[in-house]
């Protein structure tokens, strides 16, 4: 928790559960991730979180934007950001969507099969294309490699279709996965890609000019992560060592790693009981759960650090769970929480780094719960 969100909550009182950002926090990430990699072009995934007043400010510093869909086309470009400075990375789009995008000026595309590229070279002739392949997602937290991507001898065969149907061969991207704990898994996704490279310029006479890195950079939840710098040694070596003199342009996909660490959850105890199958670990459960904005508490997959006001007295083990009627809204249960034994339902608790895919997960308004509200500081 920064200061300045702890001063924030200090001094008001907001009714729960909410999301603080600091604003000052995500500025000094984008300019640790510039500083980490100056050679690259920085494209944040605004799904991560699009409270308008994040991306405005990611815009004035001059970064640019992953928009997956018109209603985030629009939330760019009305923040300021220009056309040019727009990656239409989603590879599942609707032709109108694409349509849109084009007529609105953006010319980057990501694509993985014959569908997508087909539609794109009807509603946006002549733009630039960039082929997704598949990676393993070894050592994510929350893995990417099942719905996206296609295999290398296929990204071949697409890129040369691409070239052959009026579109601009353009690039390779990959997605390690979110919340990427082993930093070699770029190596090997950097090296798969340069051979997609030279196997293009061999044999079709196209020379790519991008290489995609996407996103998967941490945030700090409750295990410890590398520095950021480490992942910058690793990438960059292993950019030498497959491209050598040939370097492409890179482009980096970040959000989790933008936004994750500068927000944290205000939340109110609901309740606090025990069962007797299990006395010695209570049940606590809060007013935000899966439906609230924590989805990523899936499987326990996104492991988020929890404050309370009695933290440092004696404590034993719980269950942390939302407050909706429905049996998945159980946040942990196998992940070995513990919580001070002082707590009580009425009292606030704060669930740190959740200011990635947290209120963009919130639903409409579940059991009449509203969706989590953002507070920009």
């Amino acid at each position: 928790m920064t200061e300045r969100i702890f001063e924030y909550l200090r001094s008001n009182d907001l009714p729960t559960p909410c999301l603080i950002v600091d604003l000052a926090a995500v500025e000094q990430a984008y300019r640790d991730l510039s500083r980490a990699f100056p050679d690259a072009d920085i494209f944040y995934a605004v799904k991560a979180n699009p409270e308008p007043a994040i991306v405005q400010a990611l815009n004035e510093l001059g970064c640019a934007f992953d928009v997956a869909s018109p209603t985030e086309i629009d939330l760019c470009l009305q923040s300021g950001a220009p056309f040019d400075r727009l990656s239409y990375s989603n590879t599942i789009k609707k032709p109108a969507d694409i349509g849109y995008a084009h007529k609105a000026g953006i010319d980057l595309f990501a694509f993985d099969c014959d569908g997508e590229l087909e539609k794109i070279a009807g509603r946006a002739p002549g733009a630039q294309v960039i082929c997704r392949i598949a990676t393993e997602c070894k050592g994510a937290e929350w893995p990417l490699s099942r719905k996206f991507g296609c295999s290398p001898v296929d990204a071949i065969r697409l890129l040369k279709k691409a070239k052959e149907i009026g579109l601009t061969p353009y690039g390779v991207s990959f997605h390690v996965g979110s919340q990427q704990t082993d930093v070699t898994q770029w190596d090997y996704a950097i090296g798969v890609t340069a051979e997609i490279f030279e196997r293009l310029s061999e044999d079709a006479d196209i020379d790519l000019e991008a290489i995609d890195l996407g996103g998967g950079f941490p945030a700090r939840y409750r295990d410890p992560v590398d520095p950021l710098a480490r992942y910058s040694d690793t990438i960059h070596i292993a950019i030498e060592k497959h491209f050598g003199n040939h370097k492409p342009r890179m482009i980096l996909e970040p959000g989790r790693s933008l936004v994750g660490d500068a927000g944290v959850i205000e939340s109110e105890i609901v309740l606090v009981s025990t069962r007797d199958t299990d006395p010695e670990r209570r049940w606590v459960y809060l007013d935000v759960g899966r439906y609230h904005g924590l989805a990523e508490t899936m499987d326990e997959s996104i492991r988020y650090r929890v404050r309370t006001a009695h933290d440092g007295k004696e404590d034993g083990p719980v269950v942390l769970a939302g407050p909706t009627c429905d049996s998945t809204d159980i946040l942990y249960e196998k992940a070995d929480y513990r919580l001070p034994r002082a707590i009580k339902a009425g009292e606030r608790i704060q669930l740190l780094s959740t200011g990635a895919y947290t209120a963009s997960y919130s639903s409409v308004g579940f059991n009449g719960f509203p969706p989590l509200k953002t507070y920009c500081i």
